[in-house]
């Protein structure tokens, strides 16, 4: 519900997915991470901010591999709220994506995500 540090969904490692059901079908275009702004963390990195990710588009929630949508990088440096295009257009609309985190910043421990939004056309 906010920005605050702290109020992210974690997880334990570098590695981890989250899987969302959108309120209807649509055509994907835009995906969008947020993170807290290392001038909010009380230790001044973010190294639990994601890293490398993928998201895919699912047909229903019990298929194991989606339709990769796109590969991407979250900077560190760059803007808390950064916006990544959908890299691979497909033809079918998706209700159920599946944003799968490969690496963080380097913290040990956990990953956190702030805020993870999907963009598209119904």
């Amino acid at each position: 519900p906010d920005m605050y540090p702290g109020n992210c969904w974690a997880f334990k490692g570098s590695q981890g997915y989250l899987v969302v059901r959108l309120s209807m079908k649509i055509y994907p275009t835009v995906f969008t991470v947020e993170h807290i702004p290392k001038t909010l963390s009380p230790t001044g990195n973010i190294t639990s901010a994601p890293r490398n990710f993928s998201v895919y588009g699912l047909d229903d929630e019990y298929q194991e591999e989606g339709k990769l949508l796109g590969q991407y990088v979250y900077d560190q440096g760059g803007e808390p709220l950064q916006m990544f295009p959908v890299m691979e257009e497909s033809e079918n609309a998706f209700q159920i994506v599946e944003l799968r985190i490969f690496s963080n910043w380097g913290h040990a421990e956990y990953t956190c995500l702030y805020r993870f939004r999907v963009h598209g056309k119904p």
